[in-house]
């Protein structure tokens, strides 16, 4: 189902429709301030497995997750003063944190490391859907396994059509995926250089 959400200000009824799919193990399609996700709820393994199949990833690999904001991260990774100063100055943004996860992060979410990548996108939609949901929601691209990346839900809806139970039209986004930051051992490192400025890591 394509479901046409505005942007700027999404109306609480559409983000009710959608957490409701969520909350019965659904898989959707979202945009975010980066390129179009897919994802699901991080509390429900069925979904997650669904995500699995839907992008024929490796189980070896967890998903990054998205949460609401810096309080909501805290419940969710272990985050120093040094990660938390560093966040605040960036988030939301477009930055995925590698940071070590809480035991509130289901273990298939974790590597074996037990660290995580997690996001806050600076999107409305994404936002209000975390904080209706009460809690994160998975984030891994909408694209292919070879990596062609969807930027449009038409295209999504073209490759993925049933696979997902909803793709919310939220209109354009950049294409351009997160810059991913290590915050490990307070030791920040830079595992990917994309749409976030990465200068002060230099």
């Amino acid at each position: 189902m394509l479901l046409e959400i505005n942007p700027v200000n999404p109306p609480q009824r559409k983000i009710e429709q959608v957490v409701n799919v969520l909350r019965n193990g659904g898989v959707i399609a979202y945009p975010t301030d980066t390129i179009y996700g897919i994802g699901c709820d991080i509390m429900n393994k069925k979904a997650i497995e669904r995500v699995y199949q839907i992008k024929r990833w490796p189980k070896s690999k967890p998903f990054s997750f998205i949460c609401s904001d810096l309080k909501n991260i805290s419940q969710y990774a272990k985050v120093s003063n040094y990660a938390y100063k560093t966040m605040r100055r960036l988030l939301p943004g477009p930055y995925t944190f590698i940071l070590e996860g809480s035991n509130q992060v289901p273990k298939m979410m974790l590597t074996k490391r037990k660290t995580a990548g997690i996001r806050v996108p600076d999107h409305p939609i994404c936002l209000a859907l975390i904080r209706a949901l009460g809690n994160p929601i998975l984030s891994t691209s909408a694209s292919t396994p070879e990596g062609e990346m969807f930027v449009e839900p038409w295209q999504i809806e073209d490759r993925f059509g049933k696979l997902l139970d909803v793709i919310i039209d939220g209109g354009p986004v950049p294409g351009v995926p997160s810059s991913v930051i290590s915050l490990i051992g307070d030791e920040p490192e830079v595992i990917r250089e994309a749409l976030g400025d990465v200068s002060s890591f230099r």
